[in-house]
């Protein structure tokens, strides 16, 4: 396994994303503490995203309005608008690139990058380049914070440390050498370390281990011990500066969730919205060929978790998943006979299946009307990519007040322009 002797990695993350796009696309809006919301006209949400001035007064993102007010009553709530941050990440890679080539997105607010020689003699000058492509030709209220190192894991622990650098929050950049390491990395609290959440570091604690000092100095098969796999092992080589490549992820599930309206808690309501969600999944579920062998329905509630799943006879077409839908509220309705409030409401297909390896229920024998559905479900996704939005649906097609179905933000993939349809 090859250990670098320079920096050959950048990762860049965009300051509060979510809310400098709104302050550069409102100008009314710069310079003031906004918080980004779910929906509109209520304080019984969560703030999702906020700006570097609402940080300032202890605003957090996932914070309750109510609360997030208490602490700054100045400030200003503004309704999410996931198709114009879906624009903005791609307007800003655009021209990222005409600095420097993207080795990939992984999120819609992080990347990361390979340096070349010249890069990796001056990193100072390649982090200008960059922030000042994105201050002319994208504006200056959308800033990025930049860590360089020997690897990914390590440069995104030192962009995350560089954004906090020196009191002040943003636009920052950190650069760790292997020469200087591993000192920059003692510094940073364990909970900053990519793959130590909160399980696992009650995990570390029991087994002695509360800095990253001590994370750092376990054997690589301890670390796998007490990761339970070979996550763990991966993660010493990664912190001691080894050139470790992220594996290939395969597709595991597609779903959608959504926190509801409070004019839309009730179970017929949830019920409608879940049907939306389900067609959006189903949709990206024929779009990158795969089947689907189960569903979940999942709930929040005031009293809990309320999950429900179903087979599926390996299908991927709107009617099947649907009925199945239907099958799962009814358990709902059986469980809360008097009905419940449900804050948020999510589904997801899963057990897939590319195309190409389909295996049918030989005992079900209904090939042909699947087909049928399926075709059916295909020429639904040719009319709306036509016009570019849902024109047909398998039944009546109403979105909920406060956004899109299923285009919403999205901490762990970039949204197609399809979600939004």
């Amino acid at each position: 396994m090859r250990k670098p002797e320079t920096i050959e990695r950048l990762y860049l993350d965009f300051d509060g994303f979510f809310a400098a796009v709104e302050q550069q696309c409102d100008r009314r809006l710069r310079g003031r503490p906004i918080g980004v919301v779910p929906f509109d006209g209520t304080d019984r949400t969560t703030v999702i995203a906020c700006s570097r001035e609402a940080k300032a007064y202890g605003v957090k993102n996932v914070m309750p309005v109510r609360e997030a007010r208490q602490r700054c009553p100045g400030l200003v709530l503004v309704p999410q608008k996931p198709d114009l941050y879906r624009r903005a990440h791609n307007a800003l890679l655009s021209e990222i690139e005409t600095v420097i080539p993207i080795d990939a997105a992984k999120s819609i607010d992080e990347l990361t990058c390979r340096l070349d020689e010249a890069d990796r003699h001056d990193p100072v000058d390649l982090a200008r380049r960059i922030k000042v492509a994105i201050r002319e030709n994208i504006g200056p209220w959308i800033t990025c914070s930049i860590g360089f190192a020997a690897n990914r894991q390590l440069a995104k622990i030192a962009c995350k440390e560089g954004k906090h650098s020196k009191g002040s929050y943003g636009d920052g950049l950190a650069i760790w050498d292997p020469e200087d390491m591993p000192e920059p990395l003692f510094a940073v609290p364990l909970d900053d370390i990519p793959g130590v959440g909160s399980n696992m570091k009650v995990r570390l604690q029991m087994a002695g281990v509360v800095t990253t000092e001590e994370l750092y100095s376990l054997q690589p098969k301890h670390m796998r011990k007490l990761w339970g796999n070979v996550t763990g092992e991966r993660l010493w080589y990664a912190l001691h500066g080894y050139d470790i490549q992220a594996q290939p992820s395969g597709r595991g599930m597609f779903g959608h969730g959504r926190v509801l309206p409070p004019d839309s808690r009730t179970v017929p309501a949830a019920r409608e919205i879940s049907r939306l969600l389900l067609t959006k999944a189903a949709r990206r579920l024929r779009r990158e060929n795969y089947y689907a062998g189960g569903l979940w329905l999942w709930l929040s509630t005031r009293s809990g978790t309320w999950l429900g799943k179903t087979e599926l006879p390996i299908v991927r077409d709107d009617q099947a998943v649907l009925k199945a839908l239907t099958g799962l509220w009814g358990q709902v309705e059986k469980a809360f006979p008097r009905g419940v409030m449900i804050f948020r409401v999510g589904v997801t297909l899963y057990d897939l299946s590319p195309a190409s390896e389909r295996q049918l229920d030989l005992l079900l024998r209904d090939d042909r009307t699947r087909q049928r559905w399926e075709n059916i479900s295909q020429a639904i996704d040719e009319l709306n990519a036509r016009y570019a939005g849902t024109v047909v649906s398998l039944g009546y097609w109403n979105p909920p007040k406060g956004g899109h179905v299923g285009g919403k933000i999205s901490y762990t993939r970039v949204p197609s322009a399809e979600d939004f349809w």
